[in-house]
C-alpha cells in the first residue's frame, strides 16, 4: 500500500471537519501533535487534525456545565424536536455518512448502512425519553411528612468511544444523555474522530442542539486520556472498548478526588452453542454474518462455536464450504462481508493469534492469503478450551470450533472464560433453549440467533470482564439520570 493525497474534501454537511468542536466553535485544538486520518484498505489520507490538549478539555467541560443547565430547563418537547430532527439528519445524509465510514473505519457497505440505522435508531428512541422520566412519592415514618424522589440529569457526561461502530456507539450514549438533560463531551477513537464524533457534532449543531452543549475532544490517550476521565465536572463517564482500558477508566473515575459513575460496555468472548438437535442450516446461516460482519471486529462477534458431538463433523464440513466462499477485499463492492482491519497494530494482533492457533493443535480448515490490512476468514476446529483463540477475544475475521461431549459439557464450556457480554444457543425444541439460555452467564442471549444483535428498545450489556451498566431504553434512562431525594413536611 502507497499513501496517496486525500480522496475527498475533508467535510460533512459542508463543514470542515479538520477542526474540533469545542464549546460550539469549530476550531483547531491546542496540542503540539496532530492526527493523520488514514483509509485502512488504501492508506489514503483522509485528514489531518490537530489534537486537543488538556485545556481543551477542560474549556469543553465548562462550557457543558454552563449550557447544561439552559438545556435541562428546555420543555421536554423542546428537547424531544432536537432529537428527532437529528434522527432525520443522520437518515438525510445516510450516503454521505456511509461514505465516510467506509473509507475511515474500512467498513463494508452492508455493515456502514446497518451502522447509521442504528444511531438513527437510537436516537429516535432516545427522542421519547424527554417525557418518560418520572419520580416517586412515598409515605413517610414521621407524622406529616412525605417523601419524594426526583429523577434528574446527572449534569455533563464524558463519552469515550471505540474505532469498531464509531457512530453508533458514541450516538448510542449521546442521544439517550442529551435527551435526559444532560451536556455531553465526546473523545473518539484516534482511528475514527470524524465518524466516532465530528459527524455527531455537525449533526446536531444542524438540529438546533444549543452550542456547548455538546463538544468534541480529540487527543492522544497519553495527553487527554486520564484527565478526560479524572476532571472535576463530569458526573459520568460512558466508555465503550477493550476490557483493559475499560477497567482503568473504572479506577481512574472511582478512585480519584471525583468520585464518578461509569457505564462500561467492554470486550467479549461471545459463544454460540449448537444442540444435537439444531437445524445446521440455520446455524451455519447465522455463524457466517456472526462471525464475520465487519471482519469480526465487533464486540458481540462470535468467537467460538460450541457443537455436541453428534453433529460436530457435520457441522464443521458445513460451515468451512460456507466461510470459504464468505466474500472479501474491497469495503466498497457490493456484497463484501469482510473488509480491511482498522490498522497494523490490529493486524499483527491477529497474524499472532493464527500463529498460536496452529502451534496449540488448531485445525485449520479455511484459511487465505492476508493482503495488505484484509484477513480472510480463517476457521479452526477441534479446539480445546485451554487454547489462547478460545479464552481470549479475537476481534477479527475468526472463529474457533469446540467439540462438546453432551449438552451439560457445552454449557460448561460456554461459561469458561471471563466475559459475558453476548451469546447464542440453537435448538429445535425452545424449551430447551430457554432452560439452557437461562444458565449462560452473559448479559444477552439469543435463542436460534447469532450473537450480534441490538435493538434501541431493549437492554443492552454484559457482565463479568464485559462490563458494567446497560444501555437502550429505560435502562438508558437508568444510566443517564440520578435520584434526588426529597422530604417535604407539612407544618
Amino acid at each position: 500500500m502507497t499513501t496517496s493525497t486525500i480522496q475527498a474534501p475533508a467535510t460533512f454537511a459542508g463543514q470542515d471537519i479538520s477542526l474540533q468542536y469545542i464549546a460550539g466553535t469549530w476550531r483547531e485544538g491546542r496540542s503540539e501533535k496532530t492526527l493523520t486520518v488514514m483509509n485502512p484498505f488504501d492508506d489514503s489520507v483522509l485528514t489531518t487534525i490537530r489534537q486537543a490538549s488538556a485545556d481543551d478539555v477542560d474549556e469543553a467541560y465548562r462550557a457543558a456545565e454552563a449550557a447544561q443547565v439552559g438545556w435541562a430547563a428546555l420543555p421536554p418537547a423542546d428537547r424531544q424536536k432536537v432529537m428527532r430532527r437529528a434522527a432525520q439528519i443522520l437518515e438525510e445524509r445516510r450516503e454521505e455518512i456511509v461514505n465516510w465510514l467506509v473509507r475511515e473505519s474500512g467498513s463494508t457497505l452492508l455493515k456502514a448502512n446497518v451502522e447509521v440505522s442504528l444511531a438513527a435508531g437510537i436516537t429516535q428512541e432516545s427522542a421519547s425519553f424527554p417525557t418518560r422520566v418520572h419520580g416517586k412519592i412515598f409515605d413517610s415514618n414521621t407524622p406529616n411528612r412525605e417523601m419524594r424522589v426526583y429523577r434528574k440529569p446527572i449534569g455533563v457526561v464524558g463519552v469515550i468511544s471505540p474505532w469498531n461502530f464509531p457512530l453508533h456507539l458514541s450516538q448510542r450514549s449521546v442521544a439517550p444523555a442529551l435527551a435526559l438533560g444532560n451536556a455531553v463531551v465526546i473523545k473518539p477513537a484516534s482511528d475514527t474522530p470524524v465518524t466516532g464524533a465530528l459527524i455527531l457534532a455537525r449533526v446536531f449543531e444542524e438540529a438546533g442542539l444549543p452550542a456547548g452543549v455538546l463538544s468534541t475532544v480529540i487527543g492522544a490517550g497519553s495527553e487527554i486520556g486520564d484527565e478526560f476521565v479524572a476532571h472535576p465536572v463530569p458526573g459520568l463517564i460512558s466508555f465503550t472498548g477493550s476490557t483493559p482500558v475499560g477497567q482503568n477508566v473504572g479506577a481512574v473515575a472511582t478512585s480519584g478526588e471525583h468520585l464518578k459513575k461509569v457505564a462500561l460496555e467492554l470486550g467479549g468472548n461471545a459463544p454460540m452453542v449448537v444442540l444435537d438437535d439444531a437445524n445446521l442450516e440455520a446455524a451455519v446461516g447465522a455463524a457466517i454474518p456472526g462471525a464475520f460482519l465487519h471482519s469480526g471486529q465487533i464486540c458481540m462477534s462470535v468467537n467460538r462455536i460450541i457443537v455436541e458431538a453428534p453433529i460436530y463433523d457435520e457441522f464443521v464440513s458445513r460451515f468451512a464450504e460456507a466461510a470459504a466462499k464468505v466474500p472479501y477485499g474491497d469495503p466498497t463492492a457490493k456484497g463484501t462481508l469482510v473488509g480491511p482491519v482498522v490498522n497494523d497494530s490490529q493486524l499483527a494482533g491477529l497474524k499472532q493469534k493464527i500463529k498460536w492457533a496452529q502451534e496449540a493443535g488448531a485445525r485449520t480448515v479455511v484459511e487465505g492469503e492476508i493482503r495488505g490490512r484484509v484477513v480472510p476468514p480463517h476457521v479452526f476446529a477441534d479446539v480445546t478450551a485451554d487454547m489462547e483463540i478460545a479464552r481470549e477475544e479475537i476481534f477479527g475475521p475468526m472463529v474457533a470450533i469446540l467439540r462438546a461431549e453432551d449438552e451439560a459439557h457445552a454449557l460448561e464450556l460456554a461459561n469458561d472464560h471471563a466475559y459475558g457480554l453476548s451469546s447464542a444457543v440453537f435448538t429445535q425444541n425452545l424449551d430447551r433453549g430457554l432452560q439452557f439460555a437461562q444458565k449462560v452467564k452473559a448479559g444477552m442471549t439469543f435463542i436460534n440467533e447469532m450473537t450480534v444483535q441490538d435493538e434501541a428498545h431493549v437492554a443492552f450489556g454484559g457482565q463479568r470482564n464485559s462490563g458494567l451498566g446497560r444501555f437502550n431504553g429505560e435502562w438508558a434512562i437508568e444510566e443517564f439520570t440520578t435520584d434526588h431525594t426529597i422530604g417535604v413536611t407539612r407544618l
